[in-house]
């Protein structure tokens, strides 16, 4: 999303990002996202009609980041068992490395009551649809069973990181280590799907 004045724009989303994460989605004031911007209260407006929409725009602007990332992290694998545990350690690497911006998506967005009954993001179904492409190329070279259906699937294994992400950013100290659980999380899935 490419705006007027992009400087001003990413300086919204910046500064959202922090207020967000510091303060919490209900508890986070336009004016404190605009203070810690830099800029008027009201130009925040030009922007966004909402704070809704402005962690949608972040949601948007990160979910993009992480399908790049993803993408090309898997592609270096070209045994698709190989690229399950690829992406579930890219998955929770990239939130141990962003805790501000995973908090936002674990905790604050699924707050946004605008965002969990009206908004539809594609980029999250292509994330989701990695997974799915990954088990169904494990199909086709014999690898995984033809019984399991890459729709149930897929959502079952991001079900289980998004779980794990979730415990990490609402613990204080997390319990375990993202080698161990991304291991641990993937073995489990290639155990339940392989031949």
């Amino acid at each position: 999303m490419r705006h007027k004045n992009y400087e001003k724009y990413r300086k919204i989303i910046d500064a959202a990002t922090k207020v967000f994460a510091k303060k919490g989605f209900y508890n986070a004031k336009v004016s404190e996202i605009a203070q810690e911007a830099g800029i008027a209260d009201g130009t925040i407006y030009i922007y966004f009609k909402h704070k809704d929409d402005i962690l949608i725009s972040l949601f948007e602007e990160k979910m993009q980041e992480v399908l790049d990332n993803m993408k090309q992290q898997i592609s270096l694998e070209s045994d698709p068992l190989k690229k399950i545990e690829k992406f579930a350690l890219v998955h929770l690497k990239l939130i141990q490395d962003n805790k501000d911006i995973a908090e936002i998506i674990q905790v604050e967005l699924r707050q946004s009551s605008k965002f969990m009954k009206n908004y539809h993001n594609i980029k999250f179904f292509e994330y989701l649809d990695l997974i799915g492409h990954i088990i169904q190329e494990g199909q086709e070279k014999g690898l995984v069973r033809e019984d399991i259906l890459p729709g149930i699937a897929k959502r079952a294994f991001f079900g289980a990181l998004d779980e794990m992400s979730r415990f990490w950013v609402l613990s204080k100290k997390p319990k375990y280590d993202i080698e161990t659980a991304s291991r641990q999380i993937s073995g489990f899935f290639i155990n339940g799907i392989k031949r």
